[in-house]
């Protein structure tokens, strides 16, 4: 999996080229330095929404004991720039997240659970706002083979989705144990019982439809709220668009990223979907990859130093479980 993500990582990154190449580097480059300091700004406005998804996230949280927020909100970094900057398909933030909310003294279970019922909500609310997206597209501009196609894309995942959350509602963690039971024997025993009580802490918490809907609640404003970045990122272009436009972005760029999951951060497919819905909205090319080229350095502002904390975490825990055999020894 890791040189496919790689593969396509490079492709990625070959077609961001030919996109900027093909529009011209110095017009591209010109408006995007034109935005001064409205980049940093811009990017620094994601914190907002991904504070909300913290909320959204520790609202379902099973138990009645929930980590700090703070905490949380270190995990979910982390697990962001995973996802956006490694080859992981991203899935690997999800582990790296689960890892440690076990490694600061959270039960596996709870926390596993509380990440696949996390994702599942932030794949439903991903979908509410595409829809609510290409609603408002076919209001601005109407053409009737586009929207053909984004909304059979669209309609395509609704099964996906349906049989994500079924297969979770009943037990699917625990079914894949005893089919590796099944095939390997009796050194599945204790995995079997792993994985009951895991079925067991999501089946809870979709019981718990009160704060189902209010994480949702949380998790659907937060990609909303995300569409003020590129708002934001376009005032300083110079060529500001309405709240309403912004979001219909947002939303096609969720949808985009989403299909090109097997490509790291979206690399390419990201400033493509820039440059062709931004154009449906009367925004300039340059300008388009400029607000796409915004958007990439998010990667360098948030993400890179999240996986340099995420690093120190790490080696952290390394060298304290390389020194405290060494100590034993020789108090013995």
């Amino acid at each position: 999996m890791f040189r496919a993500a790689t593969f396509f990582g490079f492709l990625g990154l070959a077609g961001l080229a030919g996109l900027i190449a093909w529009q011209g580097y110095a017009q591209v480059l010109e408006a995007f330095a034109a935005a001064g300091w409205g980049i940093v700004w811009a990017n620094l406005f994601h914190v907002l929404p991904m504070a909300l998804s913290v909320l959204s996230w520790r609202i379902i949280w099973p138990g009645r004991r929930r980590p700090s927020f703070a905490l949380m909100v270190l995990v979910m970094w982390i697990r962001s720039a995973v996802n956006n900057l490694l080859p992981v398909a991203r899935i690997g933030g999800e582990v790296a997240a689960a890892r440690l909310m076990i490694k600061h003294g959270w039960r596996r279970s709870p926390s596993i659970a509380g990440i696949v019922v996390e994702t599942t909500v932030s794949i439903v609310t991903v979908f509410i706002l595409v829809v609510s997206g290409i609603m408002l597209l076919a209001l601005h501009a109407p053409g009737a083979a586009t929207m053909t196609r984004l909304i059979l894309g669209v309609l395509a995942t609704v099964p996906i989705i349906i049989l994500l959350i079924v297969m979770q509602r009943y037990g699917v963690f625990g079914l894949l144990a005893r089919v590796a039971h099944m095939m390997a024997g009796n050194r599945w025993q204790h995995f079997i019982r792993v994985t009951a009580r895991l079925d067991r802490a999501i089946l809870t918490m979709y019981r718990r439809k009160g704060r189902l809907l209010h994480s949702g609640f949380w998790m659907l404003l937060s990609w909303y709220l995300a569409a003020g970045e590129i708002w934001i990122a376009l005032q300083f272009l110079g060529h500001p668009l309405p709240l309403l436009d912004c979001v219909i972005i947002e939303a096609m760029i969720q949808l985009v990223s989403s299909a090109a999951f097997v490509v790291p951060g979206a690399l390419g497919a990201q400033e493509g979907a820039f440059l062709f819905f931004g154009a449906m909205l009367g925004l300039p090319p340059d300008k388009a990859l400029a607000l796409g080229l915004i958007r990439r350095c998010r990667d360098i502002i948030l993400y890179v130093p999240g996986l340099a904390v995420w690093q120190a975490i790490e080696g952290k825990w390394f060298i304290a479980r390389r020194i405290k055999p060494a100590m034993q020894r020789q108090q013995s």
